[in-house]
């Protein structure tokens, strides 16, 4: 069901943010993010041709590539920023060269923030970490899954009350994983 119809109104701003994951052959696994951010109407930057940001052309063209393994572990990054609002934004993307060695696991955003926040990186390149860590995790699940079953080497299922679907003592945790439901 999709939103209901809004008020009158006039767009000022697009930002798209689009997560792909892929199963390398050699058995590692590509997950790339690319995000953008457009307006309607020119706007006034000193580093543009002519002083103008034209309507239409990105104010923010970024891209990110994690190389990842079925652990979550970061093999390979890159990064690349093919327009950002001043000449001198692509000169940070090898700062996150740091990200190389690190598992996607629970405070992995806090991490990121703590090698990458403030001048040590970009602020768009930092949030667009988010929805490609998430997208690690949806692409490798059925993999993951298939290697090392859930609730099967005697550890909890990681996903167990972290959404209302999988509260532990959920109907889905009962069917899922009956051993584990009530919370125990």
């Amino acid at each position: 069901m999709p939103l209901s119809t809004p008020a009158p109104r006039h767009i000022k701003h697009t930002r798209t943010i689009q997560c792909c994951g892929y199963h390398r052959e050699d058995g590692l696994w590509d997950i790339e993010g690319h995000l953008t951010d457009t307006k309607p109407f020119d706007i006034p930057n000193m580093d543009r041709p002519g002083g103008t940001l034209v309507a239409g052309q990105p104010m923010h063209n970024m891209w990110i590539r994690l190389t990842v393994d079925l652990d979550l572990l970061i093999h390979d990054v890159e990064v690349v920023t093919d327009a950002g609002p001043y000449y001198g934004c692509p000169g940070i993307t090898p700062n996150f060269q740091v990200l190389k060695g690190l598992h996607i696991k629970p405070g992995f955003t806090q991490k990121t923030r703590e090698l990458l926040g403030g001048t040590k990186g970009c602020t768009h390149l930092v949030e667009l970490l988010g929805p490609v860590a998430t997208t690690v995790y949806q692409t490798l699940y059925g993999a993951r899954e298939r290697a090392k079953p859930a609730g099967t080497d005697g550890r909890r299922p990681a996903l167990i009350d972290t959404c209302h679907m999988y509260a532990a003592d959920g109907e889905l945790v009962r069917r899922k994983w009956p051993e584990w439901a009530g919370g125990k």
